[in-house]
């Protein structure tokens, strides 16, 4: 599949996807109330740690049917892989639901500072809230193996779908059967195992048949346990700088204010969908590329991927930072969400920035199979936030807490990735730092410096702020492409190309 046409479609499924996930939240609030929305913030949290338990099963299956793709693989050792790790995964995901269900007593009495919400009702969101999670671990190699088949165009048609069934039919029961947090996870229950068995089906009717039955195989394990055992490293760490501060916050803060805090986060977040769609096709096409050892077109890939990242992103940050408050009402409706959310978004926004601008570096990384140097930039970075969390926190809140986000991916940009170049890409550093950064991110801060005394007043009705943001970011994705030098050519050659066909229509 043309690496254009993956780019586009997961731009369309997983953009249709955050929309769903984002336009239902102040209805979810509305039935359930900001305290039961903060676990649904913890919902999201559990999520995330439970990729530790991943132990690398879904990047390494993404590699490894990218290189399958490149003719690494037979049907059988491919097949056999898949089988193994499906295995393993279904065995954790059942060890991950009890093990929730049994903490779901202690964490709702001694875990969570719930004021409004009974104990009981908390403890059995949680039990039905471990099924649910186990569920959502599963999808993952599904969708690993989706994306290293290059079958991006299917996945996200039948992700965009599904999207829409789990979050519209929440609203659904909640409006319509029942306004409780304990139906709202038994909806995304249901619709998490539909999700798996139509993932499921999709890889294994692209696999081509094996001329054996599929079986569990130790020597399959054997051939990618180092990549795994090093991206579940990755992976560990990653999730204690992402994941810690909210952890430590959902046992200092009351679960409003956690809910306040996991809102903002939630929305800062969105900006992984501008870079993931990007870096989900991209990846597939450098591990071929390694595995030729094709460098020149190594280089032109990583640099055009760095650049398309760098002009998409940068507008929404430069929103995000300089007019959350405005960017929270416009969504809600809501000031006093606007004014609790506002502060700690602008830092987060920021923070993500700065982390989304390491994609291709760390895909890069991967696609050589180098994943020494991740662990160790992490490792370093654990080291300072834990005592920063401790010191800050009870000092600064939430807000210190985003700014040392801040922080510390500002030293991944500037120190991390120092290393990375120096040994895979020795001569493109400056040219990263300078053409991919540097001068697309100064167009988009320029607009905003310029516009930013036009702004509407946080009282305004929603429709004036909508105006404003979407002239305003158009203008800031405009300025960042015409100062990005790779993509800029390419984007006056399609528009040329469309001209001269209207210009030849009879």
């Amino acid at each position: 599949m043309p690496l254009k046409k993956n780019i586009l479609a997961n731009y369309l499924g997983q953009g249709w996807s955050a929309v769903m996930g984002l336009a239902f939240i102040p209805v979810y609030i509305q039935y359930l109330g900001m305290e039961a929305y903060g676990l649904v913030g913890l919902f999201a949290v559990m999520q995330a740690w439970l990729a530790l338990l991943d132990m690398g099963m879904s990047p390494t299956l993404n590699r490894e049917m990218a290189r399958y793709t490149a003719g690494a693989h037979s049907p059988q050792s491919i097949r056999d892989l898949l089988r193994s790790l499906e295995m393993i995964c279904f065995s954790l995901a059942a060890l991950i639901a009890l093990g929730v269900w049994a903490a779901s007593g202690y964490l709702a009495s001694d875990w969570l500072k719930a004021d409004k919400l009974p104990t009981a009702v908390v403890a059995q969101a949680l039990s039905v809230m471990a099924f649910v999670v186990a569920l959502r671990f599963v999808e993952g190699i599904y969708r690993g193996s989706l994306f290293g088949l290059q079958r991006q165009v299917w996945y996200n048609a039948a992700n965009a779908i599904l999207a829409t069934v789990r979050h519209g039919g929440a609203v659904v029961v909640l409006a319509w059967v029942s306004p409780t947090v304990q139906a709202f996870f038994l909806w995304q229950a249901l619709v998490s195992v539909l999700t798996i068995a139509v993932f499921a089906a999709g890889v294994h009717r692209v696999l081509p048949k094996s001329p054996l039955p599929p079986r569990f195989s130790r020597e399959a394990l054997a051939g990618v346990w180092k990549f795994a055992s090093g991206m579940m490293g990755i992976t560990f760490l990653a999730l204690l700088l992402t994941q810690v501060d909210k952890v430590l916050l959902s046992r200092l803060l009351s679960l409003e204010s956690f809910g306040y805090y996991m809102l903002a986060a939630t929305v800062a977040s969105v900006l992984y969908m501008v870079v993931g769609p990007i870096t989900a096709a991209i990846y597939p096409r450098m591990v071929e590329l390694s595995t030729q050892d094709n460098q020149t077109a190594l280089v032109s890939v990583y640099h055009q991927g760095a650049q398309l990242i760098t002009i998409l992103i940068a507008p929404a940050v430069m929103l995000l930072s300089f007019f959350a408050e405005g960017i929270m009402f416009m969504w809600s409706g809501s000031v006093n969400l606007a004014e609790n959310t506002a502060p700690i978004l602008s830092a987060l926004a920021l923070g993500t920035f700065l982390n989304a601008l390491m994609g291709m570096p760390y895909q890069c990384q991967l696609a050589h199979a180098w994943t020494s140097l991740p662990i160790k930039m992490n490792l370093v970075a654990v080291v300072v936030l834990i005592p920063a969390i401790f010191w800050v926190v009870p000092r600064y809140g939430a807000l210190g807490a985003a700014w040392i986000w801040v922080a510390l991916n500002a030293g991944y940009v500037l120190i991390g990735i120092q290393f990375m170049h120096r040994k895979l890409l020795p001569k493109e550093k400056w040219r990263w730092y300078f053409y991919d950064l540097l001068l697309p991110i100064s167009g988009a801060i320029g607009v905003m410096l310029l516009v930013q005394q036009f702004q509407p007043s946080i009282h305004q009705d929603r429709w004036h702020w909508l105006v404003f943001l979407l002239i305003t970011g158009i203008l800031a994705l405009v300025a960042s492409t015409v100062l990005a030098d790779r993509i800029r050519p390419r984007l006056l050659a399609i528009m040329g190309r469309s001209l001269h066909w209207h210009i030849r229509e009879p």
